[in-house]
């Protein structure tokens, strides 16, 4: 077994090696909402006293990992007052729902596929829920939300990403993303249209190509990453990690050890600098004898697992067979996969037609049925004006 290899043998830790979390999380809504559409979760997974945070955890907890694993989440709901509240909290509540539900309680049957493959389903399945949600009462059309969820199954994590919310770890004094924003500025970035520097000061920097919710379908971006004794594991909201870069999250990791007092420091941060956006972050420090010490031989980041159905499955397929030319908005956020002008125009005018009202939609159609007649109109028009100018000239 090797730190790539995202199939472990996973089995009950012994007394004397254990993997111990000391985790803490906050949510506030900073300086200029007036309410709060974010939420987070920590729970453990399995036993007759597993406990689950939502929303409010009074102090620094210490949780044991192991063969049945903890959960982590941050959601950032959108859609506005209670639409963007209720998405994230309805996306907490099935996914956990859904974990623990198939996740089997015997030793014997734990497996990483079958862990990763609860987490790509449970997401799944939290995006069915809202979706339905939102076309079952109009009042909450559009609805969605981000959902960055961590399992640590053993000495690995493994992830689920929608949208832009993000997971850190913090190793050797550096944070390193471990998570891809699925945004428009991560797409232009890749795509050597923009630099990341631009990327950051676009005013189109919030604009996601992927949420829990405004579509039927959604592709799950999976992944994994081996955990070392000393780790910190943060995930956030983009109300801090748009404001608070890594460097500066590593900074203050490194001078504050006790993970309330860090989350604090960091929320007090981002309202430092302007607090625009509600803003959540969970904090969780890794240590115990399960553990390995890290090495300059790790490999850490952004670490796609294999299993069908999930993002990077898909654009590997995508690499072997490139899809059959399309122009309907069938991808995730109403995308449509038809290039016209640069990626962030197409992109720009599609999250627009997103919002688009019934209202909006019957005064289009009604221009699109007056064209004609002005057409007309205005061929005579110019008619009528060279009819006339013929006969002053005449």
């Amino acid at each position: 077994m090797t730190a790539s290899d995202p199939h472990p043998t996973i089995s009950e830790p012994d007394d004397n090696h254990k993997v111990v979390v000391r985790v803490f999380a906050l949510t506030d809504v900073g300086h200029t909402r007036d309410h709060n559409e974010d939420s987070f979760l920590v729970a453990e997974l399995t036993g007759s006293q597993a406990v689950t945070f939502h929303a409010a955890l009074p102090e620094a907890t210490s949780m044991v990992g192991g063969a049945h694993g903890l959960l982590f989440m941050v959601a950032d709901g959108m859609g506005g007052a209670a639409s963007g509240e209720l998405a994230s909290s309805m996306a907490s509540e099935s996914i956990l729902e859904s974990v623990r539900g198939n996740w089997p309680a015997s030793a014997n049957s734990l497996d990483a596929e079958t862990f990763a493959t609860v987490l790509r389903d449970a997401t799944e399945q939290a995006n069915s829920r809202i979706h339905q949600h939102s076309r079952d009462f109009p009042e909450h059309r559009g609805m969605g939300t981000t959902a960055t969820i961590a399992g640590l199954l053993g000495d690995r994590l493994y992830l689920a990403q929608v949208g832009d919310s993000r997971a850190y770890v913090i190793r050797k004094g550096k944070a390193i993303q471990i998570t891809k924003d699925q945004s428009l500025m991560q797409r232009l970035v890749e795509a050597g249209e923009l630099t990341e520097a631009e990327a950051e000061s676009s005013e189109r920097r919030n604009i996601i190509l992927q949420a829990l919710g405004p579509d039927a379908h959604v592709t799950v971006d999976l992944t994994f990453q081996q955990v070392r004794r000393g780790d910190t594991l943060i995930i956030c909201s983009d109300g801090l990690s748009g404001l608070v870069r890594g460097e500066e999250i590593a900074r203050l990791a490194n001078a504050e050890r006790d993970v309330q007092q860090l989350c604090h420091r960091l929320v007090d941060r981002a309202n430092e600098l302007g607090g625009p956006d509600n803003i959540t972050v969970i904090a969780a420090q890794f240590d115990g004898d399960g553990l390995l010490p890290a090495t300059d031989r790790d490999e850490i980041g952004h670490k796609p697992f294999p299993l069908s159905g999930t993002l990077a499955e898909e654009e590997r397929v995508s690499r072997i067979k490139p899809p059959p030319f399309k122009s309907d908005p069938t991808p995730a956020m109403g995308i449509p996969l038809i290039a016209r002008g640069t990626l962030e125009d197409e992109f720009a005018r599609a999250e627009e037609e997103r919002y688009t009202t019934p209202e909006d939609e019957v005064i289009e159609e009604r221009k699109k049925k007056a064209q004609p007649i002005m057409a007309m109109l205005v061929v005579l028009a110019v008619i009528a004006a060279v009819v006339t100018v013929w006969m002053i000239v005449k």
